[in-house]
């Protein structure tokens, strides 16, 4: 029987935190999660979730995750806590970890990720920053891996915003020696210092591309994922980037174009008619809900890995 073995990372703040090596280890280990053919007991852990941002499936799939290791999880909304007034992070952290064995962080700055890596004693999980959102990522790497056996000769096209999703995919592509396509309008592409961080990594560099043409970015592919074209935080900006946008959305149209085994993927919430069409969503392409459903297989994964 497979078992969780211990991170090198402490933490798990970036696509980056594990090896090549670990990364299919979780893949392994959330497969058997899936498959109901591990069994690993938490009694009397506890995990720390603190959401800024509002959330369903992060929250609910890790809340089901520790539920189903045999632990318990506590919701720390910053509007009912001491958090939402203002407490430094260092005292939050710090008390924390004197209750918590591990914490999922949901919030806006990365550095504000890292401080609270920096004063816990405890395992801190990035359950999602502006800059990345690397348990989506391993929840969809895994749904690729489900799909086509392994990674040799996939090819994922992200259309929409250069965002914390598409720096993750980047990164874990990098990683995996998975060809990643970035497709947007010229102003919106990826974090540089990602980019470059993916090119030290990939062994041939060639197979990282930033493009502005949806249509000879969708040629080959055979996995095509999309996003909301504005994050949670920029609302303000939504009139501006829909106009940016038009012409990226994913449709039957633009589908045609990839290979004929092409899978569709959204980490959602989807605005239907937007960035996705409903008929592709409810095509038999779509791996959304699978996609959907991994998030809790593979975070359960992470969190008997970082608790070992």
């Amino acid at each position: 029987m497979l078992n969780p073995i211990k991170l090198a990372n402490k933490n798990f703040l970036s696509s980056l935190d594990t090896s090549r090596e670990e990364f299919f280890h979780l893949l392994d280990l959330a497969k058997n999660f899936k498959n109901k053919d591990l069994n690993i007991e938490l009694k009397d852990k506890v995990l720390g979730l603190i959401f800024d941002k509002s959330s369903t499936r992060t929250r609910v799939s890790f809340q089901v995750a520790m539920s189903r290791l045999g632990g318990t999880t506590v919701d720390l909304n910053p509007s009912t806590s001491q958090i939402g007034r203002g407490e430094p992070i260092r005292d939050t952290a710090r008390v924390l970890s004197r209750y918590c064995d591990v914490l999922a962080i949901r919030t806006f700055k990365q550095t504000d990720l890292e401080e609270y890596a920096k004063w816990s004693s405890k395992p801190v999980i990035n359950a999602l920053t502006d800059l990345e959102h690397p348990c989506q990522a391993l929840a969809d790497y895994m749904t690729i891996k489900e799909e086509f056996g392994d990674f040799k000769n996939v090819v994922l096209t992200f259309i929409g915003d250069g965002n914390n999703v598409a720096n993750s995919l980047i990164l874990c592509g990098a990683l995996l020696g998975v060809e990643v396509r970035i497709v947007c309008p010229k102003g919106y592409e990826p974090n540089e210092l990602v980019i470059d961080s993916a090119k030290k990594i990939y062994k041939n560099k060639n197979l990282l591309k930033i493009t502005n043409d949806p249509i000879s970015a969708v040629k080959g592919a055979n996995v095509l994922y999309t996003d909301v074209w504005s994050s949670m935080g920029e609302e303000n900006q939504k009139e501006e980037k829909d106009k940016d946008f038009l012409g990226y959305t994913m449709d039957k149209a633009l589908v045609s174009n990839a290979d004929s085994d092409a899978i569709i993927l959204h980490c959602l919430p989807a605005y239907r008619d937007k960035e996705i069409t409903d008929e592709v969503i409810e095509s038999k392409k779509n791996r959304i809900f699978e996609q959907a459903e991994n998030r809790l297989h593979a975070q359960q994964a992470l969190i008997s890995c970082l608790l070992q």
